[in-house]
């Protein structure tokens, strides 16, 4: 305390500068501090965009988005408000930085803003979800990717989902597609892997600046034919399509920069970003990336439920 004390008066000496108290809003989001870590969330928020989208009074949802659902341009169908639903997504958007759970969601016609309104009737069922880092997680980091391969029914593109996580709690994530047509699972997922292994290295730089030095960093991904192209330093029929921007991946592997270890599918954190998932595997993965329960990078089966539920309260 004396520290911050000490680098305040410091800093207030060259900048104006108030002393608040300690931080409990900030642009929207909701951050409560207690003993056991901090839970950041977005309730107010979800409920108010509820609100503005005639959606209070909708049925909820258990999960974000139907298994069945296959969006495609739908050319056919009815026309809806531009203005509305971008309105809609915009507001989704924003919310997604503390709800990584409706990351892979969301050209506007009738089943695309049915797809939306799903979205915004599983908010309605879970309007107190949010982000929970724990104080006695470690520092360790730890990355997760996967992919989709053709999921997208217009172009059949790939969709790259990819997680990192500093200990046992969220801190980057991503979904989106990729930008050529991957020809085999592999390919999409070895792209996928790249891309986070990118985020992995500039969040080593980062915290590098902070202190923090890490050795051959934890990279789970769920495809072994992946994981060998990466190990594999000879560029052979199979994998010479592949676009040479991708395979500093091998470089980074053989330069010890990462360790590439396969994960069982059902282990798999990043398949949330992918495509949607059916209700227990859903609700498993969502406990997991937002910190409720992540055993899987522990070690150990920890409930953080009490804690949660005390801050809530």
């Amino acid at each position: 305390m004396k520290s911050f004390v000490f680098c305040f008066e410091r800093m207030s000496g060259e900048f104006e500068m108030s002393l608040m108290g300690e931080l409990r809003f900030f642009l929207g989001l909701r951050i409560k501090q207690g003993l056991e870590g901090t839970f950041v969330h977005q309730a107010k928020y979800t409920r108010d965009i509820l609100k503005k989208f005639n959606m209070g009074d909708s049925k909820p949802m258990t999960t974000p988005m139907s298994t069945n659902t296959a969006l495609d341009a739908d050319e056919d169908g009815e026309a809806v408000d531009q203005k509305e639903f971008r309105g809609m997504i915009g507001s989704l958007l924003y919310l997604t930085a503390t709800r990584p759970d409706i990351q892979f969601t969301a050209s506007p016609r009738t089943s695309h803003r049915q797809a939306v309104k799903r979205i915004f009737r599983y908010l309605k069922f879970t309007p107190e979800l949010g982000l929970w880092y724990s104080s006695g997680s470690s520092l360790s980091l730890t990355g997760f990717s996967d992919a989709d391969h053709a999921g997208c029914r217009i172009d059949r593109k790939s969709t790259s989902g990819t997680c990192q996580l500093l200990g046992i709690s969220l801190v980057s994530w991503s979904c989106r597609k990729q930008a050529s047509v991957a020809l085999s699972t592999t390919q999409a997922k070895y792209v996928a892997a790249a891309s986070c292994c990118s985020q992995l290295l500039w969040m080593k730089a980062t915290l590098s600046d902070f202190g923090l030095r890490f050795g051959r960093i934890p990279f789970r991904v769920d495809s072994t034919s992946a994981i060998s192209v990466a190990k594999n330093p000879v560029l052979h029929s199979r994998t010479k399509h592949i676009d040479v921007r991708f395979h500093f991946l091998r470089d980074h592997y053989e330069k010890g920069d990462i360790d590439l270890i396969h994960v069982v599918s059902a282990n798999q954190l990043a398949d949330i970003f992918t495509k949607p998932l059916e209700f227990d595997a859903f609700t498993r993965l969502r406990g997991e990336v937002e910190g409720v329960d992540n055993a899987l990078i522990k070690g150990e089966i920890e409930s953080q439920w009490s804690g949660l539920i005390a801050l809530l309260v």
